[in-house]
């Protein structure tokens, strides 16, 4: 465990949820398919490494990241699992994908043509996912393009065609009509590709949801972030597997104040307290990833009572209007985790569980816990640390690379 304090605020990782959510969604495919766990944006704003290493030991095939930072960070602390990045990149990233040993998504031969550019002096093959849009209307090649593009990436030197996906954007829907008419449109492109002589590709096509309500989408892999982390993609789906949350956002009480009737609490005195009551002074703000818009129906959790939030959230603190509860400066606060799940906080924002836990950022300690004790502490400083030290790194690099020549 790290040695240096703890902030009064914090976000509690347990790890064995991540284990356990994996296990629970290895359970519900649908064979030959495989997991493939999403860590980009530092693992849902859990920890992209830890998160990874706990995935890992409970059988997840490989991981998604959107960036080649973030399959850097990854590759730096060991991981040797496949490391797909499932955002389309620039040419001018080639050499480090390459050199990484990154799976590429790709959409035209552009990408495709400077990676193989970076690879054959390597002696390492570049690793290519052809992005195929059967709906999505963001990225990704036309389905009847798919066959001639897959045979051109298919021919280019030092090229491994590795796979091919596409991405659902409403299998959380009730309705699955669009959906189910993307997976017969993906189905038929694999049909094309095999006929084409392209055999052994990875098909993957299936988020959270996807996974959750279409056993005809597994396909060879699946791809699930939101629900790793112990979140339902859509309630009516929260029955289909055993999930738990892996995410507790605390912070302890700084100063309690009994305050009369009609004290203004907060930016704008848009809160006043409608009666006697304790105002209790928490040291977590929109700074922290606790979005300003909830204040007006969301709660926080305080030895296990629900209070409601009082005020305009700050950027470093909030209010909470315990009533008569007995609060003491030191008490923990839970702002959403197993007592209160952070779709309730989402829904008081007017946004999704996705954005909230991305938002968290590092100024917050994770504290990762494993059979109920703490694991291991990840601070702001630690990052800090080891970006000074990559830093570093590569400077010594380019000095020894210079006096080379």
């Amino acid at each position: 465990m790290s040695a240096r304090p703890l902030r009064a605020g914090w976000a509690e990782i347990d790890l064995d949820a991540i284990r356990d959510n994996v296990h629970a969604l290895r359970g519900a495919l649908v064979p030959p398919a495989k997991l493939l766990v999403v860590v980009k944006a530092n693992g849902y704003g859990h920890g992209a490494v830890e998160v990874t290493r706990a995935a890992a030991a409970a059988g997840a095939w490989g991981f998604g990241v959107a960036t080649v930072d973030e399959g850097e960070e990854l590759r730096r602390a060991g991981v040797r699992e496949p490391v797909v990045l499932l955002d389309l990149t620039l040419p001018d990233e080639a050499p480090r994908i390459v050199a990484l040993d990154l799976s590429a998504g790709v959409a035209d031969l552009d990408a495709a043509r400077a990676l193989s550019r970076a690879a054959r002096p390597s002696g390492r093959p570049a690793r290519l996912h052809l992005k195929v849009d059967t709906g999505m209307g963001r990225a990704g090649c036309a389905p009847a393009d798919a066959p001639a593009l897959a045979r051109a990436l298919a021919e280019l030197p030092g090229v491994a065609l590795e796979g091919c996906y596409t991405h659902f954007p409403s299998a959380d829907d009730v309705d699955l009509a669009a959906t189910r008419g993307q997976v017969a449109e993906f189905a038929r492109v694999q049909a094309a590709l095999r006929g084409a002589g392209l055999e052994g590709l990875l098909y993957h096509a299936a988020n959270s949801a996807g996974t959750l309500a279409l056993p005809e989408a597994h396909f060879d892999l699946v791809r699930c972030g939101i629900a790793v982390y112990g979140v339902s993609p859509a309630p009516h789906l929260g029955a289909r597997v055993p999930l738990r949350p892996a995410m507790r956002l605390v912070a302890r009480v700084v100063q309690v104040k009994r305050v009369p009737a009609g004290t203004a609490v907060g930016y704008g005195r848009e809160y006043r307290a409608p009666r006697e009551t304790t105002i209790a002074t928490v040291p977590l703000g929109y700074a922290d990833g606790y979005p300003r818009l909830a204040w007006r129906a969301a709660e926080v959790a305080v030895g296990g009572r629900r209070v409601r939030v009082a005020g305009r959230i700050s950027m470093d603190q909030l209010t909470v209007d315990a009533g008569d509860l007995a609060v003491r400066a030191g008490d923990d606060v839970e702002l959403w985790g197993p007592a209160l799940p952070v779709e309730e906080v989402a829904a008081a924002a007017q946004t999704i569980a996705w954005e909230l836990l991305v938002r968290v950022p590092l100024r917050v300690p994770r504290v990762f816990t494993s059979g109920g004790a703490v694991r291991s502490v990840r601070t702001l400083v630690d990052a800090w640390d080891e970006a000074a030290g990559e830093r570093g790194s590569r400077r010594a690099r380019r000095l020894s690379g210079r006096a080379g020549r």
